[in-house]
């Protein structure tokens, strides 16, 4: 009886100590790092989310741009930086879904064990547009049709090499059986510059970033990358359901810590992230942008990265696309 009352002391005062790590944060500014560039959806996310959490535990939440190598650079900067839970990163389906199998041995980090996962937040389906004072196609079948008749002529722009949009832009070559030109840019906003300009010819972007476009005519959207319609663009038909079954392809978007982050600071900002991803204002605000929230706790959010990442890797396989 003696022994097991001191087994039970030495726990309980074991315990203390993490109970308040989580009751005492934070206690200082946190950094979330995004490792793209400003003004794209997760860069919206990440400030929107930022703000919440902000109001809600008391402490400056500074949103910083770390980019580079696809995301890598700002993902590898928080993986080596303190597990006090004050540095965290946006993580994505690039970072943490493709860029495993796209990198292979270049990848400066282990995406799942340098990592403590703390919610996978949103999903957000990209978005097929072309700019309708260069491509004259009204539908994906006439897009088709048109590459098909000029082979090597059409362009698609991206985000940069290995992003979700590539990778649905090469997915779409393959199971059109068409011939189109890959141009990587360094972020959306580049890409969707030269779009806008007609220096390419169509883009599969996220639809945050495509929205005013389409809404202002100066984009047509043809088509999107999931197999269910988007809430953001409700009469937007899915390619999956233009000619093309198997197309399913979204993004997603998360926040992570560096591993052996405390699991008490984890918990406490999976719970803080998912009640202002439920909040009625943020939720409304994502939505309208095409970000749908699915706000999973710890061990969920765990699972769908893994998931994600074996994937992908089918996909980047798939596209031939690689990191040289």
């Amino acid at each position: 009886m003696k022994r097991l009352l001191s087994s039970l002391t030495f726990v309980a005062v074991a315990a203390m100590p993490f109970a308040a790590i989580a009751q005492d944060y934070p206690s200082r500014p946190i950094r979330l790092v995004n490792p793209y560039s400003a003004g794209g959806g997760l860069d919206q996310l990440a400030r929107s989310l930022g703000q919440k959490l902000q109001e809600s535990m008391g402490q400056p939440v500074i949103v910083e741009n770390k980019t580079g190598a696809g995301g890598n650079i700002g993902a590898d900067f928080v993986a080596k930086s303190p597990a006090d839970g004050y540095t965290l990163v946006m993580g994505s389906s690039a970072t943490h879904g493709i860029n495993p199998s796209l990198y292979g041995s270049k990848m400066p980090f282990d995406a799942v064990k340098d990592f403590a996962p703390v919610s996978v937040s949103v999903v957000q389906k990209n978005v097929l547009v072309i700019n309708p004072a260069v491509v004259q196609a009204g539908s994906v079948k006439e897009l088709i049709a048109l590459a098909k008749a000029q082979p090597g002529k059409l362009s698609f722009g991206s985000a940069g090499t290995g992003t979700s949009q590539q990778l649905s832009g090469e997915l779409f070559k393959s199971l059109a059986g068409i011939d189109i030109i890959h141009v990587p840019y360094k972020g959306s906003a580049a890409a969707m510059n030269d779009l806008l300009g007609g220096q390419i010819s169509m883009m599969f972007t996220d639809i945050p970033t495509a929205l005013p476009h389409i809404k202002s005519g100066k984009l047509r959207a043809l088509a999107v990358t999931s197999a269910e319609p988007s809430v953001a663009l409700p009469d937007v038909a899915p390619l999956a359901q233009q000619g093309l079954p198997s197309f399913d392809l979204k993004a997603w978007y998360g926040v992570l810590a560096p591993a052996n982050t405390p699991k008490p600071i984890v918990d406490k900002l999976n719970a803080e992230i998912n009640k202002a991803l439920n909040s009625p204002d943020l939720k409304e605000k994502l939505l309208s942008m095409g970000q749908e929230p699915i706000a999973l706790d710890v061990a969920q959010s765990g699972k769908y990265i893994q998931t994600e990442i074996d994937r992908w890797s089918a996909i980047v396989k798939l596209s031939g696309a690689k990191i040289d």
